[in-house]
């Protein structure tokens, strides 16, 4: 006998939610508000691991720790926010710490997965809506 998966849905975008607001939030918390309030500072520190320059480096990064974790908590454009995110986080995995260990680098492993996983789910029904980044969601 198939059971209908309606009655589970509030549980599944209540869950998306929650992966959506705590992850975005951990990952502007940790890596993105500390780049845009020390931003001088951080040209000094960031990898360049493509050789663009320090600017060029962190532009990219502050828009995926910065913009996109608020465009994924409030559900707008969630699949397309989520890319920049795992495109800096497995640059920084594969690229810039290849070395680490799964211990080492286990925030950014872990990151990654939540991103992946909302990137593949979408956001779930709790989410601000526009018919522009309705195809997107």
């Amino acid at each position: 006998m198939i059971k209908s998966t309606q009655p589970n849905l509030p549980r599944i975008d209540l869950g998306l939610f929650f992966l959506r607001l705590t992850g975005s939030l951990l990952l502007l918390y940790v890596h993105g508000l500390p780049k845009v309030l020390h931003f001088s500072e951080e040209l000094t520190r960031i990898e360049d691991p493509f050789g663009f320059g320090p600017y060029f480096s962190l532009i990219p990064a502050i828009l995926a720790e910065v913009v996109c974790p608020i465009l994924i908590v409030f559900g707008v454009a969630t699949r397309l926010a989520c890319l920049p995110i795992i495109a800096v986080l497995l640059v920084a995995m594969l690229v810039v710490h290849p070395g680490w260990s799964i211990a080492e680098g286990q925030f950014g492993w872990l990151l990654l997965i939540i991103f992946t996983t909302i990137a593949i789910a979408g956001p779930g029904g709790w989410r601000l809506r526009s018919r522009m980044t309705e195809r997107f969601a």
